[in-house]
């Protein structure tokens, strides 16, 4: 299995001018880098993307930080300093010629430069103009700053995470972010489709915010349900049992019986038949209601042999588990070697750097840009000249000025 370098990706042809920066924004364009997009980068000359900085890790005998090579891959970076006039009229240039903007800048914070919707539709009607923010362009928070760790907090996924008697707990990965990103590739794709058949653009706006809200699922349904909060239930789940973390004689498994024959399976495998034909453990319904009851009955039999044995034993059975992988025993998983999730890029220092893969497969190959993330400005003078004409004359006098940067 390889990436798709030779055949047509998906998005061939389409532009993208990405004025975002950190992670959702740029977790949105490079989704669409990944399916064949060409995504100009936008960056202020001297700093760049925030996530620039965001460090150690960096990647070895580099400035570039881990951060910013996880969302910045298939990209051409661009510096250009667009609070000066003469770096709006650069932008709004690259703008006509572009299909989709991406960017997160506070609410109203473009409108200043004329780089905002109304201003770009007048130039580029088709122009697909998505704004992602902490709370949205509307509402009483439209104008705070939004981050992963405050969303997090305020959408109420820190309320149904950690320990019942712990306080409450942030996921490992900014998820606002990352879903965010994604929602936002999915409703470009929807806007381009949308311009096919209507000949406009569009304005998409992105808050993580709602987006977060969204993807409470169950949890969210629960209290609409209800009306009572869900409570925080550790690594077990408010609906399924069991279905959470167990010890064992050295290592900790996860078991995720996910039907009544599974548990009829599992209490084979643990030589406890009689808990499945109890009437408090028969149904999922009923395992919920005695879960006190249960998990320390499964628990105790569990720390009678190794995580080995009992993965081997439950695998054969067909039962729902897995091991608790640190992310070394991931990227050498066999089932992750198969599925290529480790890729490898080019640098501008020279060497190559190691990423991961987009999950989506387009007829068997894998969806990955080929670019790897870019250095600060890389690509200023390339850009420029190519997409604008632009002499070394006149890159050279805008460089000395301060409009544009170039690397040294």
């Amino acid at each position: 299995m390889s990436d798709l370098a030779q055949t047509p990706r998906p998005l061939d042809g389409i532009r993208v001018l990405d004025l975002s920066r950190v992670l959702a924004g740029p977790w949105c364009t490079q989704q669409l880098a990944d399916m064949g997009a060409e995504i100009i980068k936008i960056e202020r000359p001297g700093s760049g993307d925030d996530t620039r900085r965001w460090a150690p890790p960096w990647l070895d005998g580099t400035d570039e930080s881990s951060y910013f090579l996880s969302a910045n891959r298939g990209k051409h970076s661009v510096c250009v300093d667009f609070s000066k006039p003469e770096g709006q009229d650069l932008i709004r240039r690259l703008a006509a010629k572009a299909d989709v903007l991406v960017e997160n800048f506070k609410v109203g914070g473009l409108a200043a430069y004329g780089l905002d919707y109304a201003g770009l539709h007048e130039i580029n009607p088709g122009l697909v103009y998505c704004s992602i923010s902490g709370f949205g362009q509307t509402g009483p928070y439209a104008q705070r700053a939004g981050y992963d760790f405050l969303i997090q907090a305020m959408s109420g996924l820190m309320s149904v995470t950690g320990e019942p008697d712990g306080e409450p707990m942030k996921a490992g990965v900014a998820f606002a972010d990352v879903f965010t990103g994604l929602y936002s590739a999915n409703a470009i794709l929807a806007a381009l489709h949308q311009r096919r058949l209507t000949g406009e653009g569009t304005h998409i706006d992105m808050a993580l915010f709602d987006v977060q809200i969204g993807v409470m699922a169950n949890q969210a349904l629960s209290y609409l349900t209800t009306g009572m909060n869900p409570p925080r239930l550790g690594n077990a789940h408010p609906s399924i049992v069991p279905y959470q973390v167990f010890p064992t004689a050295d290592e900790e498994i996860v078991i995720a019986v996910g039907n009544d024959a599974q548990f009829a399976r599992l209490c084979d495998v643990l030589a406890r038949p009689g808990l499945a034909g109890d009437k408090r453990f028969a149904t999922n319904s009923a395992r919920v209601t005695y879960r006190d009851t249960l998990v320390p009955i499964l628990s105790e039999r569990l720390r009678e042999g190794t995580r080995t044995e009992w993965l081997s034993a439950l695998e054969a059975a067909g039962v729902p588990s897995g091991p608790i992988n640190t992310l070394e025993q991931v990227f050498d998983d066999p089932q992750a070697r198969a599925r290529q999730v480790r890729i490898n890029r080019p640098h501008a220092s020279g060497r190559e750097v190691s990423l991961v893969s987009n999950p989506i497969r387009f007829g068997g190959e894998t969806l990955n840009a080929e670019l790897g993330p870019p250095t600060l400005g890389e690509h200023t003078g390339t850009i420029l000249s190519e997409r604008l004409g632009l002499d070394e004359v006149m890159l050279t006098d805008l460089e000395a000025r301060g409009v544009i940067g170039r690397p040294d």
